[in-house]
Order: structure tokens, then C-alpha cells, then sequence
């Protein structure tokens, strides 16, 4: 009797709690993505106002998605020990300062440091934000909520560089950050109204729930320093020696010492976790095969979807010759469907599949994408037959938005889920990085290969192939046209965007043949049973 009679009034207060969740968390994920693409937009103007050399104006970009990566398992991990509310509510703060300092940076330097605090930030409200939807919503409801995640970050997504070139051209690149401040500092106002929360408000203070066996009401706990410095120092490392290595060279001893003080790191941390108390990250968890797998599904959409968005418009630029806005133009249609694709995600599972089958669904979309991609590439190809790949690849990555989220968050314990969070975010972001400074080095070292033999075609050409490869990947093609005569010209472009057409093909088929083989084993491990996790490790069994 006492249950059926608490029951209403419980899910009075999860409805009463619901509207401020997603009114603080939806805008606060809406502002990331956009974050990421439109910086990157902004970069030639800030490079005219500053002159700022390339390397120095290039950690704009690169020191958010540093630090954004590098710091989200270690906030996920206090979102679970501090409360998520006080972690949401601190990112929210530190970004909404981070931006308003790059907006009055006078210093490229300055803006580099201002724009790693606002990755930091940026990190804090990514787990905290996911995690407190996911404590708030059960259920059916959970569902919706995350559909409507994977929405508003697609929309940041697709539409998040479009509004920063508006912004830029129209009020200067000083605006776009203005604009990031004061949209988080309304998030921030909306901080007072989030739950507390249960297990992460005992957190909060201290303490942690006493386990079964345990005679005490409680247990003490405290930050695992050892196991945040290792693991984010060890993915700092690594993602920089991605970043510097196309640059300086993979064999050059800088980028070794990164590569090797980061296996030694990462290595330390394993250990790390084995043996401190309360860990930041719960090793066990990885033992159950669908927490694994679907934080596989992010990797995957890193090497077909995401390492196309900075790169493809540069072929584009160089092959067919486009503009930068027709460029953008033909982008749309690979991000624009990122906005539908959630919502056929949820019918298609009120419908009746399963996760597990959307989620081959988007694997599918995705492999077959990048695939297709490869088969129909060509000087010249038009923004038709580009269509259908692209479009496949935005309705796959789309299917996964949000839905791959709460899955996660359904096969660990609640007192994990900022954790579970990180560590899925933290695959997501460190891939992504990985994955385009991957496929930018073998574009370079592949094109150099390309060029290298013809170059004697086009004695004029007072350059080396490096410099040709660096500069058709940047997506400058009129550079090295600029010096030869006008007769040489259509030769020499035509022999360039072949060479440069070949590398793509190359790296797409590699990319095509490493989303199928992680497509396969996430599909296996999604139907295997779980480890005991603990939590709803036997429910999430039988959702997914």
C-alpha cells in the first residue's frame, strides 16, 4: 500500500524537476558544438586582426579541443563525487568567463590560454549535463530526453559554423565569443533551479553511500589526484603529439617523446586505478561488453563522419574549384540531416526495434557512407553526386545522437553515471582528434607520394612536393598556381587534384575498412549479456 501511494507523488517530482534540467542542460549543449566548427571559422579574422603566425593562431582550435578531451573523465568523475549540479553550474561559470576573455584578448597567447579554461569548461558541463538528464528521466521519458540531446547537438553541429560566419562578418570575430558568454551566463542563472540529486548530492559532501555489507552509515572519500593527473596527462600527450606530428614529422624526436611519455603515463594510470580506494575511473566497468561496445559507436562515427567535416570542403576547394561558401553549401548536406535522424531514431523504437538494431542501423549508414564517398569522388563531382554519401552519412551519424548517451547511462550503476559519461565523451573527443590528424597526415604523406614523380613535368614550379601537398590539403590550390605561367596552369591543376583525388580515395577505403571491422564487434557485444556492473546492469541487458 505504501508503495502504490508514493508512487504519484514521485512522478510529480520528477516532472517537476524535468523542465529545469532541460532548460539548463539543452542550451548549454546547443553552445559546445558550436564552439568547436565556429572558432575554426572565425580563425582568418582573428589572424588579420592579431598576426598571429599559423602555429600560434591553429591552438585557438586546438587548445579547447585539448583540453575539452583531456578533462572530461576527470570531470565525470567529480560530477559523481562534488554533485552534478555545483559541476554544471561551475562549468557553466568558468565558460562563460573563458569566453568573455577571449572576446578582450589583445594577445594571441591570451586568447590561446582563454579558449583552453573555456575547454574545461566545456568538459564540466558535457558529463555533468548528460549525467543529470540521465539521473532526472527514466524510462520512456529518458529516451525523449536524449532524442531531444542528439537534436540540439546536431543543430549546433550542422548549423554552428554558418552563424559564426554571419557573426564574424557581420560584427567581428570578438562578437562570436560575446555572444558564447552571454548564452552560458543565462545558463548559469538557471543553475539555482537544477535537483540536488541523490547519490551525488551525499557525494557533494564527502561521503559516499555505505555498500551492502558495510555496519557504517557511511564512507569517506576524496579526488583520485594520481588517477586524473596520469589519464589526463596521458591523453594531453597523446592528442598533442596527433596535433604537432603532421607538422614536425611522426619520426622526429619531439613527437616520439609525446607518443612514449604518453604510453608511460596511461600505463601508470591502469595502476593506478587497480589499487586507489575510490577511482576515478572503475576499471570493472569496462568488463561489461555493452558498456564497451557502445562506447565504441562514437570511434566509429569519428572515422567516417567527423574527419570529413574539417577536411572534405578543402578538397573541394582544390578539386572542383569552390568557393569557400559553395563549399560550406555543399557540407549541409551531410549535417542537415543530423536535425531528422533522432527523431526516426525514436519512432523506429516505438516501433518496436530494438536499440541494438538502430544502433547496426547507424553502423551501417556510416561504413556504407564513407564507402560510397570514396566510389563516387572525382575532380569536379557535383554537389548531386555527393548527395546520397553524404546524406547516409549524416542519417547515421544522426541515429546515434543522444540515443548512444542514455544507453550508456542504462548499464551503470547511478552513482557512476558521470564517470560513464566521461569515459564515453572522452572516446568521442580523443577519436575525433585522433582520427583527423590521421587521415591529415596520410592526405600530406600520400599526395607528396603522388606528386613526387611528375613534379619534373613542371620545371616552372620553383617548390618541393611537401610544400605542393601542405598547400592543396590546406585547400590552396592558387598559391602554387600563381607562380607558374598562364599555358602550364590546366595541365598542372589537373595532374595536382588527380594526384590529390587518389590520397582521398586511399584514406576513405582505409577509413570504410576500420568502421567495418569496429561496426562488427560493437554489433557481437551488443548482444552478449553484460557483466555485473551494478545498478541496472540485468535491465539494460534486455533494452539493448
Amino acid at each position: 500500500m505504501r508503495l502504490t501511494d508514493s508512487a504519484p507523488p514521485r512522478r510529480t517530482e520528477r516532472r517537476r524537476r524535468a523542465a529545469p534540467v532541460l532548460a539548463a542542460v539543452l542550451p548549454a549543449l546547443l553552445i559546445l558544438p558550436t564552439s568547436v566548427t565556429g572558432s575554426g571559422v572565425a580563425l582568418p579574422a582573428i589572424g588579420r586582426e592579431t598576426g598571429a603566425p599559423l602555429a600560434a593562431l591553429q591552438w585557438v582550435v586546438h587548445g579547447y579541443n585539448l583540453t575539452f578531451a583531456g578533462a572530461l573523465l576527470a570531470c565525470g568523475s567529480l560530477a559523481d563525487l562534488w554533485g552534478r549540479r555545483r559541476v554544471f553550474g561551475g562549468g557553466a561559470a568558468l565558460f562563460t568567463v573563458a569566453s568573455t576573455m577571449s572576446a578582450a584578448a589583445q594577445d594571441i597567447l591570451l586568447l590561446d590560454a582563454a579558449r583552453a579554461l573555456a575547454g574545461l569548461g566545456a568538459a564540466a558541463l558535457l558529463t555533468s549535463g548528460s549525467s543529470l538528464i540521465g539521473e532526472t528521466f527514466e524510462g520512456r521519458a529518458r529516451s525523449r530526453a536524449f532524442g531531444a540531446v542528439g537534436i540540439t547537438t546536431g543543430a549546433g553541429l550542422a548549423l554552428g559554423a554558418m552563424a559564426a560566419g554571419a557573426v564574424t562578418d557581420l560584427l567581428g570575430w570578438r562578437a562570436f565569443f560575446l555572444l558564447h558568454a552571454a548564452l552560458m551566463a543565462l545558463v548559469w542563472c538557471a543553475v539555482p533551479l537544477l535537483p540536488r540529486g541523490g547519490t551525488a548530492g551525499r557525494a557533494a559532501r564527502g561521503r559516499r553511500p555505505a555498500g551492502r555489507g558495510d555496519t557504517r552509515d557511511s564512507r569517506p572519500i576524496g579526488v583520485d589526484r594520481a588517477g586524473t593527473a596520469t589519464f589526463s596527462g596521458g591523453l594531453l600527450l597523446l592528442m598533442l603529439a596527433a596535433v604537432e606530428g603532421p607538422q614536425r614529422g611522426w619520426g622526429s624526436v619531439g613527437v616520439l617523446g609525446l607518443l612514449a611519455g604518453s604510453v608511460l603515463l596511461l600505463a601508470a594510470f591502469v595502476q593506478v586505478e587497480r589499487r586507489v580506494r575510490h577511482p576515478m575511473l572503475d576499471l570493472r566497468l569496462l568488463r561489461n561488453r555493452q558498456f564497451t561496445a557502445l562506447c565504441l559507436i562514437p570511434v566509429v562515427a569519428s572515422f567516417s563522419f567527423v574527419l570529413l567535416l574539417p577536411l572534405l570542403p578543402n578538397y573541394l576547394l582544390v578539386a572542383n574549384g569552390s568557393s569557400s561558401r559553395e563549399a560550406g553549401s555543399t557540407m549541409l548536406l551531410m549535417t542537415l540531416p543530423i536535425l531528422a535522424a533522432p527523431v526516426a531514431a525514436t519512432r523506429l523504437l516505438r516501433r518496436g526495434l530494438t536499440p541494438r538494431s538502430v544502433f547496426g542501423l547507424s553502423l551501417v549508414c556510416l561504413t556504407a557512407g564513407v564507402a560510397w564517398l570514396a566510389a563516387v569522388l572525382e575532380p569536379g563531382v557535383s554537389p548531386g553526386a555527393l548527395a546520397a554519401p553524404l546524406i547516409t552519412l549524416g542519417f547515421g551519424l544522426g541515429l546515434n545522437f543522444g540515443l548512444v548517451d542514455g544507453a550508456v547511462l542504462d548499464v551503470v550503476a547511478p552513482e557512476a553515471m558521470g564517470a560513464a559519461a566521461g569515459f564515453l565523451n572522452t572516446l568521442r573527443l580523443g577519436s575525433e582528434a585522433l582520427a583527423i590528424a590521421a587521415a591529415s597526415a596520410a592526405l600530406v604523406n600520400l599526395v607528396r607520394n603522388n606528386l613526387d614523380a611528375g613534379l619534373a613535368r613542371f620545371p616552372s614550379y620553383d617548390g618541393t612536393s611537401r610544400d605542393l601537398a601542405n598547400s592543396v590539403g590546406a585547400g590552396d590550390l592558387s598559391g602554387p598556381l600563381s607562380g607558374l605561367p598562364a599555358a602550364a596552369r590546366p595541365d598542372f591543376a589537373a595532374w595536382v587534384t588527380h594526384g590529390l583525388t587518389d590520397a582521398w580515395q586511399t584514406v576513405l577505403r582505409a577509413s570504410a575498412v576500420v568502421c567495418a571491422v569496429l561496426s562488427v564487434a560493437i554489433y557481437v557485444l551488443l548482444g552478449g549479456r553484460p557483466a555485473e556492473a551494478g545498478g541496472r546492469a540485468d535491465q539494460a541487458s534486455q533494452s539493448v
